[in-house]
């Protein structure tokens, strides 16, 4: 089959498109996915350059960082195996199962829940691998994965609107989850113009929340497109206070895959008693926080990462009762990956960029 294999930490280079890589087997409990489509997100960039590494202080980067140490560079700060064929946001189509495996599952159209947990322990976080990271992931024709993390999909979305869905979706909804954020409620998005954080701007909106997105100033007329009560360009020379203000007072949450200098203005814009949750740090990792600010004002900060199954049903069930409006910046074939990969860490896009077999 066609794969691009990562054969190292480093840029775009890294990447090898081969046409000689071997179909992979289903084990018992396995399905075997014919992929149509896989979205590109910030784990398989932050993955191949190296920058989960501790090592690594400065922002996300579509090229390596040599100070990247090769014993932790993965999400979970362990090592990666090589050739490792990346890509977590699959949608295909399922074209052989395993002994164990539903025989009822050939046939359909399915999402894949990208976290690959312990089947005795799925609830042990410390157990869970990553599709395209620890597991091989969907840039190449096939791909397989445990049956219990497939979702078949009623929908009329092609499979290039779902393959934006996966793990951009899944990540902005348990962000959600995480802090609880109800109806009557308001919430800051920084990076509101990304794969996760315009699918925050929606979901934040199908629980009646007020949303104050951020983006560059050339996005935000899109960005209000998808709900945005309120959208401020990042360009102030104080996005938190900005955004308070366009919020007429003090914030609910904070919803941030971002990080860096804005960090605690983000938590001087939280009323008391407000919540932050992150996912992710492009601007930098390494932040200040003033721990005053914390528990003199009774905030609340969460990570979010490892989700319960629950969430990604939850996310097919919105997708199929059509709440949700897909936001695709752009598709590339499986041969333009190094375009692709380049184009997304230019940050120039709305939503997701998509690579199709």
């Amino acid at each position: 089959m066609r794969a691009a294999l990562l054969l190292g930490n480093g840029g775009p280079e890294m990447l090898e498109v081969r046409n000689d890589v071997p179909v992979p087997v289903p084990r018992a409990d396995e399905v075997l996915i014919s992929v149509a489509a896989c979205g590109v997100n910030n784990t398989d960039i932050n993955t191949r350059v190296g920058w989960y590494s501790r090592s690594v202080t400065g922002g996300t980067s579509g090229e390596g960082f040599g100070e990247a140490r090769t014993d932790d560079a993965t999400w979970g700060r362990g090592g990666l195996t090589f050739p490792r064929i990346q890509g977590a946001d699959v949608s295909g189509r399922v074209v052989a199962v395993g002994a164990e495996a539903p025989p009822s599952l050939v046939g359909r159209r399915v999402l894949v829940d990208p976290w690959i947990r312990d089947p005795e322990r799925p609830s042990d976080r410390s157990l869970a691998g990553y599709l395209g990271s620890e597991h091989d992931g969907g840039f190449a024709e096939y791909c397989v994965v445990p049956a219990r993390n497939v979702h078949p999909v009623d929908t009329d979305l092609s499979s290039v609107d779902l393959a934006g869905f996966a793990c951009s979706w899944s990540t902005a909804e348990h962000m959600l989850q995480r802090i609880e954020l109800r109806a009557g409620q308001s919430i800051a998005v920084p990076g509101a113009s990304g794969g996760v954080g315009s699918a925050l701007v929606q979901l934040a909106k199908r629980r009646g929340a007020t949303v104050v997105a951020v983006a560059g100033s050339s996005k935000l007329d899109r960005v209000g497109e998808l709900g945005a009560d309120e959208v401020v360009t990042r360009e102030n020379d104080d996005v938190p206070g900005a955004v308070v203000a366009a919020n007429g007072g003090p914030l609910s949450a904070v919803a941030d895959v971002v990080g860096g200098a804005d960090f605690g203005g983000w938590l001087d814009a939280l009323q008391r008693g407000g919540r932050y949750v992150t996912s992710g740090a492009i601007a930098g990792p390494v932040v200040e926080l003033d721990l005053r600010t914390l528990y003199l004002n009774d905030l609340e900060l969460f990570g979010a990462t490892i989700f319960e199954p629950q969430v990604f049903a939850d996310l097919v069930s919105y997708i199929e009762a059509g709440e949700l409006r897909p936001i695709v910046g752009g598709t590339y074939p499986l041969e333009r990956i190094h375009e692709a990969q380049e184009a997304f860490a230019r940050k120039e896009h709305l939503g997701a960029l998509v690579i199709t077999t």
